[in-house]
């Protein structure tokens, strides 16, 4: 008499590339992306056009200390301070909508090791994020030096720092994409995600502005904002949230990935631990 042999059921495991293609396609395939790819190009070039032309219409007017701390470079990037707000709805879109969904346990139930989606999620998404984010950078600042044209002091690539202010430009815009995304995975509500990163960007610079000037200088640095206005900036002239004094360009970058790696981890940590 024969026997037959019970053999387990195979169980797929799915790694990490495999999840990248997965949430490649969810990227892709929902509607929300392209709306708000579509919100950030529109307001980087929008408002790039609308400040470098106000600021050409009256040049002729402006004093000579504004003369000496014109910047064409930063006054054409301006919008990217507007564009992190689109950019950063879609980061916590991209894991608050599952949760809204339900959808997400049908995600950990197909790879139960939950940090590889987080980490395929933020590949993904940062990839896509750091080419729209360096594609309107480049574009606001050829939008606006072409603007700002002739009798008008303008900027090329060439000039020192300007290269550097519009790659930092793209790189703050996708930092803060993966700040938004930290921000989702430890909320898990897409209100309350998006409430917690515009009180980081918008809410907390008034706050630290109420406070005496001594906490002001010292809190200030290390704001979003003003990191940012330190990465478009050419002439040292910041335009500031909040603060009298700001760090170098890439080292405020530093401190700002640092935040982006820190909510991600936190929202890993959290993952793992948690039921969907």
């Amino acid at each position: 008499m024969s026997t037959l042999a019970i053999q387990p059921a195979r169980q797929d495991t799915y790694g990490v590339w495999d999840l990248v293609g997965s949430e490649w396609i969810k990227l892709r395939s929902v509607r929300s992306t392209m709306w708000s790819l579509f919100a950030t190009v529109a307001l980087v070039l929008g408002i790039a056009a609308l400040a470098t032309a106000t600021e050409a219409s009256r040049w002729n007017s402006l004093s000579l200390a504004e003369r000496l701390t014109f910047d064409p470079t930063a006054l054409s990037l301006t919008g990217l301070l507007f564009g992190q707000l689109a950019i950063g709805v879609l980061g916590v879109l991209v894991m608050s909508a599952e949760y809204s969904t339900g959808t997400i346990r049908a995600t950990f139930s197909a790879a139960p090791r939950r940090w590889q989606v987080l980490l395929a999620k933020a590949l993904v998404f940062g990839l896509v994020a750091f080419v729209v984010s360096e594609a309107v950078s480049f574009g606001a600042f050829f939008l606006g030096q072409a603007i700002l044209g002739r009798g008008i002091p303008h900027a090329n690539l060439g000039l020192p720092g300007v290269a550097r202010a519009v790659v930092g430009g793209g790189l703050y815009l996708t930092v803060l994409s993966e700040l938004a995304l930290g921000l989702a995975t430890i909320i898990r509500h897409t209100a309350g995600a998006i409430t917690a990163y515009v009180a980081v960007l918008l809410v907390l610079p008034l706050i630290v502005a109420a406070l005496p000037s001594s906490i002001q200088d010292a809190v200030g640095r290390y704001l979003p904002a003003n990191i940012g206005a330190a990465l478009i900036s050419t002439n040292g002239v910041v335009h500031r949230a909040v603060g009298g004094s700001v760090f170098s360009p890439w080292v405020g970058f530093g401190i700002l990935c640092g935040y982006g790696l820190a909510a991600l981890m936190l929202g890993g940590w959290l993952l793992v631990r948690r039921d969907a």
